[in-house]
């Protein structure tokens, strides 16, 4: 859907049945800094064992209204009530079972559109959800501004949860709450790998650390030089002196893999066949690059040499 034009913002508020949703929405109507002189229109498309007390809505300037049914929710449905209300803004909570890309795709009354989608999470069911509800999972996170884990344990891999919803979604926000709504600090700053040596050793198991981390942090990697092993992804164009050294990635579900990488320059690239596996000894820029378009890490190759296949090719986040 396009910022463009957007007089009437939606904020989607996404997540599995009992996942936190209303909670952080009464909550969150309630701050000051969420007060507005015009109408909310809370829109909630389940019924979880916490609910909306409708008067006490009235008093922050908010409606409610109840959508059961998917075949319910529809643009003739969504215009009666925009017609009905002439709300400022929308929250809307949402059933994922109805299909978040649905919802993305839709047609929406005059005015509105989705300018900010947050997703809760049970940090305790968590790995159920990845295991169970793939498909469900992966449409909530690929184009998600915010995530928030709740009711986490401090021994929890929330370092891997992480890293692994980064590469589904580099942009978003990932936050962790514990069973008292308290933040949880992650200290991401270490790596299993030494950033004063020279070059830097990137073990196989730790491709997925290295790449989510020089993505967040890429002052730490500029001017340093890398080395680990990768598939040769070449362009289509033969004559082209870059690469992409990849890995495939599992990311946030079992059945959900990418390849990830980095932009690599090097004579040497014309010379390679595609998808062969190449020790990397390269040093890192961050620069203005038309792969990204826009600013991002960028290998200058110094070394490129075939080497063997890994027995394992898949790159894990712990």
């Amino acid at each position: 859907m396009s910022d463009f034009n957007i007089s009437v913002p939606v904020y989607l508020i996404n997540g599995i049945l009992e996942s936190g949703k209303t909670s952080f929405l009464n909550f969150t109507i309630r701050q000051d800094y969420f007060q507005i002189d015009d109408l909310t229109l809370l829109i909630t498309c389940e019924e979880g064992e916490e609910t909306f007390d409708e008067k006490e809505l009235l008093k922050y300037n908010t409606v409610l209204e109840i959508i059961e049914n998917p075949s319910d929710f529809t643009f003739e449905y969504l215009r009666t009530l925009h017609r009905k209300y002439h709300p400022d803004r929308v929250l809307l909570e949402y059933n994922p079972l109805w299909g978040t890309q649905t919802l993305r795709g839709m047609k929406l009354p005059l005015g509105w559109g989705i300018s900010q989608e947050i997703v809760l999470v049970d940090g305790s069911s968590y790995q159920i959800y990845r295991n169970n509800m793939q498909s469900v999972f992966s449409e909530m996170v690929r184009n998600a501004d915010m995530m928030i884990f709740n009711r986490c344990k401090a021994n929890d891999p929330l370092t891997d949860y992480r890293r692994g919803l980064k590469v589904v979604n580099p942009s978003c926000e990932i936050s962790f709450e514990n069973d008292e709504g308290e933040l949880i600090d992650l200290f991401e700053d270490s790596v299993p790998y030494d950033m004063d040596a020279s070059p830097i050793e990137i073990a196989d198991m730790d491709y997925g650390i290295f790449y989510v981390d020089m993505d967040e942090h890429p002052e730490r990697y500029a001017g340093k030089t890398v080395r680990f092993r990768a598939r040769a992804m070449k362009s289509k164009k033969k004559e082209a002196e870059y690469f992409v050294p990849g890995r495939k990635a599992m990311t946030c579900c079992a059945d959900d893999t990418q390849m990830i990488g980095y932009l690599c320059k090097t004579p040497l690239a014309v010379h390679l066949k595609h998808g062969e596996w190449v020790q990397v000894t390269a040093k890192v820029a961050y620069e203005y690059s038309g792969f990204y378009h826009g600013q991002g890490p960028v290998l200058y190759a110094e070394q490129v040499t075939s080497c063997e296949a890994l027995a394992d090719e898949m790159v894990y986040f712990n």
